[in-house]
């Protein structure tokens, strides 16, 4: 026998609780109803009842959840509500805590949404690391839409206002209704086959049901094998299709695609008119520094040059010419001077000049000898005198003898007697 368990008010409550929010079903669901005794309280939370023809449940949503609403349900309204089951403890009521509402039919879509997106976000369609860059400067475009929607329009004055080189074609297809998913699909594959650079998906704004054709599973798949990258602008900033997920870039609104796969030529030409300033400035400098280079160069050659060298030396023997012109000058003037006095010398001890004076020059006959004193002649010697005016012999006599005084010396020779 199971033994009773005992609770206060507050506990059984808090446990009721913990096996509700254990439930992994309940933590998580959808439930459908009828809106009933809707009101928002001073601080924002919104309290109503949903109810069926049997039964009725408290809901509340928090402000937080609240703001971020954009439909708002009337009394009577069939909706579907997302959120969790809890208890509210102080009362012991349980209640669906909301965080989502959708009107009924809408509700039904959303479910189809978000289980495709579960399915392909699982596959990894979706992964960042499938997605492609897109092209900075892209040649071909492919639009695919609709040739009546006015999304082509904005594109069209987009592309030609930011960047008109680039060729734009389009693949036509129909945008919304049962038929569209499948011509999309095939625009896609034929815009492709035609080599294009990137491609814009878009359509303008509409409803749930209206943009329904891009929530198809078949057009998700197509945008992922496209070769080249997609950009997906379907609807406005707060409508979001499985395309989007799919595509490489989501973009806003068909303007904002266009936007994205083009530069704005205003930024190019001031981008390229700051290039070229900093290239002609880039260019003055390495011209500056070439010319200070070559500078620095033509004086190392000419520190080095061989012709300097040469200037040098031919300076040198210019100068060596001239020193020894001056020295050869001066040794000439010198040995002239040193010729005039060795000539003065000479005139000075010419023998010819002393016989003009009135000396003789006696030497003995026989022999030749110089009679340079009375001891080298005898009497009856023959001797041979020479005067200024020629020669001619004399013998010498018996006469007496005389040694020769100084005064004699001076005169320049001794006295011979002699006969002539």
């Amino acid at each position: 026998m199971t033994e009773s368990v005992f609770f206060s008010v507050s506990q059984l409550n808090r446990h009721v609780r913990g096996l509700l929010e254990a439930d992994s079903s309940l933590r998580d669901c959808w439930v459908e109803g009828e809106v009933s005794n809707y009101s928002q309280a001073a601080s924002g939370h919104v309290y109503f009842t949903l109810k069926d023809e049997s039964a009725r449940l408290s809901c509340v949503m928090w402000r937080s959840n609240a703001e971020r609403q954009t439909y708002t349900p009337d009394h009577g309204d069939a909706v579907l509500c997302h959120g969790h089951v809890s208890v509210y403890e102080a009362q012991g009521r349980y209640q669906l805590y909301v965080n989502e509402v959708q009107p009924a039919g809408r509700g039904v879509l959303h479910l189809e949404f978000e289980a495709l997106k579960k399915k392909l976000a699982a596959e990894g369609l979706f992964d960042d690391e499938r997605k492609r860059p897109l092209p900075a400067y892209a040649r071909r475009i492919g639009v695919v839409t609709s040739p009546q929607a006015a999304a082509l329009r904005d594109v069209c004055n987009v592309l030609a206002r930011r960047y008109a080189l680039p060729d734009v074609i389009l693949a036509p297809t129909l945008v919304q209704g049962d038929e569209a998913p499948a011509q999309i699909v095939a625009a896609l594959e034929a815009v492709n086959q035609l080599g294009v650079d990137v491609v814009i998906l878009t359509r303008g704004g509409g409803s749930l049901e209206e943009l329904w054709a891009f929530n198809d599973e078949r057009v998700a798949r197509a945008v992922a094998a496209s070769q080249a990258p997609v950009v997906c602008g379907v609807g406005h900033e707060t409508d979001y299709t499985i395309a989007d997920f799919a595509a490489d870039v989501r973009a806003p609104t068909p303007s904002a695609a266009a936007e994205l796969v083009v530069p704005d030529q205003a930024e190019l030409r001031h981008t390229l008119r700051s290039l070229r300033m900093r290239l002609l400035a880039g260019i003055d400098q390495q011209l500056d520094a070439k010319d200070r280079q070559v500078e620095r160069q033509r004086q190392a050659l000419a520190r080095h040059s061989p012709a300097r060298t040469v200037n040098e030396y031919r300076q040198r023997v210019d100068g060596f010419a001239r020193t020894s012109r001056r020295v050869v000058i001066h040794r000439l003037a010198l040995a002239r001077e040193q010729l005039k006095s060795r000539v003065t010398q000479l005139h000075a001890l010419d023998p010819k000049a002393t016989l003009a004076r009135g000396y003789a020059i006696v030497s003995r006959l026989d022999d030749g000898r110089t009679v340079t004193s009375v001891r080298h002649a005898h009497p009856g010697d023959a001797l041979w005198v020479q005067v200024k005016d020629g020669t001619f012999e004399s013998v010498v006599g018996r006469g007496k003898r005389r040694r020769a005084t100084d005064t004699d010396r001076s005169a320049g020779a001794d006295q011979l007697g002699l006969e002539l």
